[in-house]
């Protein structure tokens, strides 16, 4: 099999190709230069896909013997993962931009340009892993828990599914990819995973949204209307959010307040009590199948919200307008824009855009 081996420059994508050498498949190397600034550096854990991270990636393919290439995603890096990042806060939306990143780059641009040079399948270092299914092929969680990325490969269809190789899926640690990475004489075998928000090296995502978007003050409101204090741009907050609100006005009693919704068409936060972010059901218009897409309108399954959320039971019907999904007890601050990835067991069934939430509490809590 002739694979296209990604690799970003760190350890679990260097083994990846690796294993996949050792498989004795026709291994070539890549790396996707997405920042518009060729000579970005990095910062401890925080970036990635910078100058450093090209050089790392190349020792690797050096000591694997493997072709190396580096190809310039950035512009469409930018218009599909940027931007798009840029307009979901624009209109008081919070996005996955990983997600969002695998969806666009990693698995439709890389790997659109692989079939078109012969590849059979595009190699990352994602923790996950396929299952022949009586269905056809299926995504399902990693060996490994605590590295489990199947939430943010959740957008995949069945023809890239089928076009994916994930070497690292079976592992049960990743402490034993790194062990096997000193062995190799690898020299990122250590090298810290990178977080965050890639290029948002700083970590400061309010900073460069406000560099981005403006600043404009506008009212922060309770759920009953009244102004409790005031900001300088709605794009700078997100639902569940505690710090940095600097409210005038304090609760009546007394209880820290956390941000609900944000109105950007009226610049306004809404705030209240922790016990009004709890969430009844989750809805949404966009949405993807991983394979086979479910048999029947309604049936049982587990939705998870975040990377590292905790999946909940729940009751998922699908309409022609979308999916709705009822959890069996209240999610936790819900945003709109977070992809809801719905799970049958350990296996990913597919995964919607959040667009409309409605609250498991009244609004004189």
């Amino acid at each position: 099999m002739r694979v296209l081996a990604a690799m970003s420059g760190g350890v679990d994508s260097a083994v990846a190709a690796a294993r996949a050498v050792d498989a004795g498949h026709d291994v070539v190397g890549v790396h996707l230069a997405l920042s518009r600034a060729g000579g970005t550096l990095r910062t401890g854990s925080r970036g990635c896909c910078t100058i450093e991270d090209a050089l790392d990636a190349r020792r690797v393919a050096d000591l694997l013997g493997i072709p190396f290439y580096v190809w310039d995603f950035s512009e469409r890096f930018r218009d599909d993962v940027i931007d798009d990042f840029i307009s979901e806060y624009k209109a008081g939306r919070t996005p996955n931009p990983c997600l969002r990143c695998n969806e666009k780059i990693k698995f439709a641009a890389l790997l659109e340009r692989a079939i078109e040079l012969g590849f059979d399948a595009v190699c990352t270092g994602h923790y996950a892993t396929l299952v022949d299914g009586s269905g056809g092929l299926e995504l399902h969680r990693a060996s490994d828990s605590a590295k489990d990325q199947s939430y943010v490969l959740g957008v995949l269809n069945a023809e890239q599914l089928a076009h994916t190789y994930f070497p690292l899926g079976d592992t049960p640690s990743k402490a034993l990819v790194r062990a096997e990475a000193a062995e190799r004489g690898i020299t990122v075998a250590q090298k810290p995973d990178s977080h965050d928000i890639c290029f948002i090296p700083d970590g400061d995502t309010r900073g460069w949204l406000a560099e981005k978007v403006g600043t404009a003050t506008g009212d922060i409101v309770d759920r009953n209307g009244q102004v409790v204090g005031s900001h300088e741009g709605a794009h700078a907050f997100t639902v569940g959010q505690r710090r940095g609100l600097r409210l005038g006005v304090p609760a009546a009693d007394g209880k820290p307040r956390f941000v609900l919704e944000v109105r950007p068409v009226s610049n306004t936060v809404v705030v209240g009590p922790k016990e009004a972010l709890a969430i009844a059901e989750i809805a949404g218009e966009r949405f993807s199948w991983a394979g086979a897409a479910p048999e029947a309108p309604e049936f049982a399954c587990e939705v998870q919200i975040r990377a590292h959320a905790e999946p909940v039971p729940a009751r998922a019907s699908v309409t022609e307008d979308g999916v709705r999904v009822v959890p069996e007890v209240p999610l936790d601050g819900v945003a709109p824009g977070q992809s809801a990835v719905i799970y049958v067991g350990t296996r990913v069934l597919g995964q919607f855009t959040i667009d409309t939430t409605v609250s498991a509490v009244p609004v004189d809590v």
